[in-house]
């Protein structure tokens, strides 16, 4: 969920490009619903919702590898030509039969037996991070390992935008690279307009 709503703001995508979905619905990130990840129906029903496709790709993620949400989910998208991948962390796991590109990443056992919210999390996440960051670079929204697409919601990111135009287009004071990056919108478009 945290990869995929960071996609938008860092990589200029559209909301809706990543999509993340828990067992049990958004208020599960806040508060367990519990027996929700039991359900082999409730996965693909989520992703009805999201109007899922053979244009898609679907990464089941469940550090067990047994969660019935998730094998449920992976099942019929891959019955319906879905490309699929899963990332577990136990080695020949339930969800990796049933994903066409699975991941397994063996952290070990847990520091707290079964919490796998520590080290199994934790490397997902890490393995989520190369997934997407992968996926931008080759859709074009990262040049120089930069992020030329990002969206200027905050001064912190103006800053950083106008350092990158600064820096890109060689001649620009501050100010006249803040104007020309508030106008474009981004780093690529200002660049652009200004090679143009």
């Amino acid at each position: 969920m945290v990869d995929a709503s960071e996609c938008p703001p860092t990589y200029g995508v559209p909301h809706g490009l990543v999509i993340g979905l828990i067992a049990g619905g958004d208020d599960a990130m806040f508060k367990a619903v519990e027996f929700a990840e039991d359900s082999t129906d409730e996965g693909w029903k989520d992703l009805e919702k999201h109007f899922v496709s053979e244009k898609d790709v679907v990464v089941g993620i469940a550090a067990s590898g047994t969660t019935p949400y998730v094998i449920g989910a992976l099942r019929e998208c891959r019955r319906r030509g879905i490309i699929t991948g899963s990332i577990t962390c136990n080695p020949h796991a339930p969800v990796s039969k049933e994903a066409d590109f699975p991941i397994e990443v063996v952290v070990g056992p847990e520091f707290v037996t079964g919490s796998t919210r520590m080290k199994s999390g934790t490397a997902q996440k890490l393995v989520l991070n190369m997934i997407s960051t992968s996926v931008m670079i080759q859709l074009g929204r990262v040049e120089d390992n930069k992020m030329v697409n990002m969206q200027l919601s905050n001064e912190k990111l103006v800053d950083r935008g106008v350092r990158m135009l600064m820096e890109r287009i060689g001649e620009a004071d501050y100010d006249t690279a803040k104007a020309l990056l508030l106008k474009h919108g981004s780093v690529k478009t200002a660049v652009d307009a200004v090679k143009k």
